[in-house]
């Protein structure tokens, strides 16, 4: 899975990743309170502590929102170098599949007795196939849309979200935001609108990545079907009062098992024999991150703020958005660098 790099959240006030893969991070940060991380809370220091204790947590948090910053940039480069082999672009059912299991196992460890870092609360099969389907159906068209784009367009595009589930809100749940929030999201449309328009016939090196119309159509519906999955995610959290690793636990091994059936039918895996050997070792290396990313997000949503969260899903997202612009090596003038300066820009101020 792709981690989100632009969380919802964090456009709305709210604590720091569904990007991906994998997307995790924006499904665990829509509903975790802190108050169900007592044990972690206790690290993050009291006026009553010694004053060495309470620079030691900030170290740590530090560290961990380090960590999930480097993990979520690097997730996206790894899973793109992944997709750019044509003997694993066809497998995208199989290595969402991969991810999704790996997060169910992290999750499982992380709720284990000796580790305790959240309690399952298990919901019955039924109820939880509409929010799985969504799920795998984001997983699905998020890898489909960073296979076929530029990692710049892709994650652009990303920004996307945080209109979409405004719109949703509005129109569906009746939620509104304050007209001066509705305006900082005019910028964001304009900006993932002059990139769709420009990137597709930009005329860079020729031997750089070209983002196409079907690029620009998968990057869209994957926002959509994303939006709609965050929504869902909300609802389910207040239905059935809990937070969002209870509800992750509960989709993942869902969302795995409806994925593996599919397989036989949509993939062609590549040969154990013949594929390159540094395209599995960057499969397994693109779990751990998933893995780091999951496990860092505990620690973040107990100790940090909404403005160091906002601040951290900032850097990631700038980041990868100026990574990916060298690597395809294109020139400062390229038309699409318009767009991608005033969306860029719009999250940030």
């Amino acid at each position: 899975m792709v981690i989100d790099s632009l969380d919802i959240n964090e456009k709305e006030g709210g604590r720091s990743d569904p990007s991906s893969v994998a997307l995790l991070e924006m499904e665990l940060e829509d509903g975790p309170r802190k108050q169900d991380y007592l044990d972690v809370e206790k690290q993050a220091g009291d006026g009553s502590r010694p004053r060495d204790k309470v620079r030691s947590s900030r170290a740590r948090l530090t560290l961990w929102m380090t960590l999930n910053t480097v993990a979520t940039v690097a997730i996206v480069f790894t899973n793109k170098a992944i997709f750019d082999d044509p003997s694993f672009r066809q497998s995208q059912v199989a290595f969402a599949t991969f991810h999704l299991f790996t997060t169910a196992l992290t999750l499982y460890i992380l709720s284990r007795p000796f580790i305790s870092l959240f309690v399952p609360s298990p919901i019955r099969l039924r109820p939880m196939l509409p929010l799985a389907t969504a799920m795998c159906l984001n997983v699905i068209f998020q890898n489909l849309s960073l296979t076929y784009s530029s990692i710049t367009f892709y994650q652009i595009a990303r920004i996307l979200f945080t209109p979409m589930v405004a719109l949703i809100n509005y129109l569906f749940y009746h939620k509104s935001i304050p007209r001066n929030a509705a305006y900082t999201l005019l910028p964001m449309c304009l900006g993932v609108f002059v990139i769709s328009y420009y990137e597709p016939k930009s005329t860079h090196h020729p031997e750089a990545e070209q983002t196409s119309v079907l690029s620009v159509i998968l990057a869209l519906t994957s926002v959509s079907i994303g939006s709609v999955y965050t929504v869902w995610i909300a609802s389910y959290q207040r239905k059935y009062e809990m937070n969002g690793f209870q509800l992750l636990y509960n989709q993942a091994p869902i969302g795995g098992v409806m994925l593996m059936v599919l397989i036989p039918w949509t993939d062609r895996l590549p040969s154990v024999q013949t594929a390159p050997v540094d395209k599995w070792v960057m499969i397994l290396f693109s779990g751990g991150l998933a893995a780091i990313i999951n496990l860092s997000q505990f620690f973040i949503i107990a100790g940090a703020g909404a403005v160091s969260s906002t601040v951290m899903g900032h850097v990631k997202t700038c980041a990868i958005v100026a990574l990916g612009w060298i690597i395809s090596r294109r020139p400062v003038t390229d038309r699409s660098a318009l767009g991608v300066i005033i969306a860029v820009t719009s999250i940030v101020v």
